[in-house]
């Protein structure tokens, strides 16, 4: 019996799944240090972000869509932000709340959560059921210090506090 023609098949069966998909890099902010990269899918459940990162502070960590395509600080108020470029969570609708990614009255950028394992390392698929590929193409992708309880109570956009890693998506 010959394997190799089927495991061709299985592998252009894999490709084709996958053929849209975006490799994002992503960069320590604090650092400059590319951290890995976080391949993302779109699928008739939604779109797929799979992290493949590592260094990272471990536990639960913000994750979302913003605005802008770009990493850079910026100012606010007299402040340096780190990644402040980016601009807010990306909310195409104007909500100017902070939720659940499976609702719709909130910021289309809000993901779920981001797991960094006791290694420092993330590779947990999450899904994002509202977004498209389509819609992500110039936004940074942004991984926040802490949490995300998926509400503007009681700290404002989660809570995640800064911004630690990012990625453009070209």
């Amino acid at each position: 019996m010959k394997k190799a023609p089927l495991l061709a098949a299985l592998t252009l069966m894999t490709f084709n799944a996958f053929a849209e998909m975006k490799s994002v890099e992503m960069v320590d902010l604090n650092s400059g240090q590319v951290v890995g990269v976080v391949q993302v899918s779109e699928n008739k459940y939604g779109t797929v972000f799979s992290p493949n990162l590592e260094k990272l502070t471990p536990g639960m960590h913000g994750f979302h869509l913003h605005s802008n395509g770009s990493c850079e600080s910026s100012l606010k108020n007299g402040k340096m932000v780190v990644g402040g470029a980016a601009g807010g969570h990306f909310d195409p609708e104007h909500t100017g709340q902070h939720g659940f990614p499976w609702t719709d009255d909130n910021h289309l950028g809000d993901l779920p959560g981001l797991y960094v394992d006791s290694n420092g390392k993330a590779d947990v698929p999450v899904l994002a059921p509202r977004v498209k590929l389509s819609d992500i193409n110039g936004k940074a992708i942004m991984i926040h210090a802490g949490g995300d309880n998926h509400s503007d109570h009681p700290a404002k956009l989660g809570g995640g506090g800064s911004r630690i890693v990012c990625g453009v998506v070209k």
